[in-house]
């Protein structure tokens, strides 16, 4: 079939190739298709009868890939106040797999729009999100969260040097002595992280290189994810949405990490978007717009497109 590979692609990635299967798919004969299952065990499965069937598991992968595009649009077109909610919400049906998503909205958004947030998810589900959050996480992350998603911080400039600099010790001590106590049960963390302003935590953070030798996140280990990427969040942020970005791209992730791509470009086009993207050629040496070109096809592909490529 002289057009397998042209369908095989428009099936494979991130979104489908919609004008492709139409063209390809849509216009075939019979006999296409049955080369076309026959030639693709990845897709088609030929069972005992001798005929090939959708393998189960790729049907149900295509059919998120169908609605990437949809889910896209719609997420756009929400009050940014009304999306926060509902991926909060989601994010804690999922369970453990999906806190950071919790922690992402909690840490990057400003006073006023996480307040924005926690206003729409009592509008959205007759709760709050702190109570949501401490009613469903029972593993050493719920203080830590509670405490983040009811942040309201000074969003001025003003640091306090001395103050930074004992806090930067805190926080390497509490790292340090890790194997006594976990570091995201210690109140003295949860009360920087969850109180501190960002310029602040950005002087804690430089400060505890001075402090270590190392980055905070550098000091955590995997154990350590959900305190890890609150580090991240607050005071790398532009560098924690790349790699979230880059690993939904990885052809191996999982469907729950695979989102990130959607929910990150949506929720910083019009934010921080530009220096996102300088960031991910940094750390990745290619540009967002070029591996999008290389993993995403059709509709959804030419959507995320145009919302990297406007003008902030």
């Amino acid at each position: 079939m002289a057009d397998l590979e042209a369908l095989v692609n428009a099936f494979t990635g991130l979104g489908v190739d919609e004008k492709s299967l139409i063209e390809n798919l849509g216009k075939s004969h019979p006999e296409h298709r049955t080369s076309f299952r026959k030639r693709t065990p990845h897709f088609f499965i030929e069972d005992e009868r001798s005929f090939e069937r959708w393998n189960d598991h790729r049907v149900k992968l295509l059919k998120h890939e169908f609605m990437r595009f949809k889910n896209t649009l719609v997420l756009w077109a929400m009050h940014p106040w009304e999306r926060d909610a509902r991926l909060v919400k989601e994010a804690l049906k999922k369970g453990p797999q999906s806190y950071g998503v919790i922690v992402e909205i909690a840490c990057t958004r400003s006073s006023e729009e996480l307040l924005g947030a926690r206003k729409a998810y009592h509008s959205l589900f007759d709760h709050s999100i702190e109570e949501d959050v401490a009613t469903h996480i029972h593993g050493s992350e719920r203080k830590l969260l509670v405490a983040l998603v009811s942040a309201y911080r000074y969003e001025g400039p003003k640091v306090k040097e001395d103050a930074a600099k004992s806090e930067a010790k805190i926080l390497a001590n509490a790292i340090k002595n890790g194997d006594k106590k976990n570091p995201i049960e210690d109140e003295e963390v949860v009360r920087i992280l969850a109180t501190r302003s960002k310029p602040h935590l950005k002087a804690v953070y430089k400060h505890y290189k001075e402090v270590s030798g190392k980055n905070i996140h550098e000091d955590l280990d995997a154990s350590d994810l959900i305190l890890k990427e609150t580090v991240e969040c607050l005071c790398t942020p532009h560098a924690y949405f790349s790699k979230v970005l880059d690993e939904a791209m990885s052809s191996d992730a999982h469907k729950n990490t695979k989102k990130g791509l959607t929910r990150v470009i949506v929720t910083r086009a019009d934010v921080d978007m530009k220096e996102i993207k300088e960031e991910y050629n940094n750390l990745f040496g290619v540009s967002l717009s070029k591996k999008i070109e290389d993993k995403a096809n059709g509709n959804y592909k030419d959507f995320l497109l145009t919302l990297i490529t406007r003008d902030n």
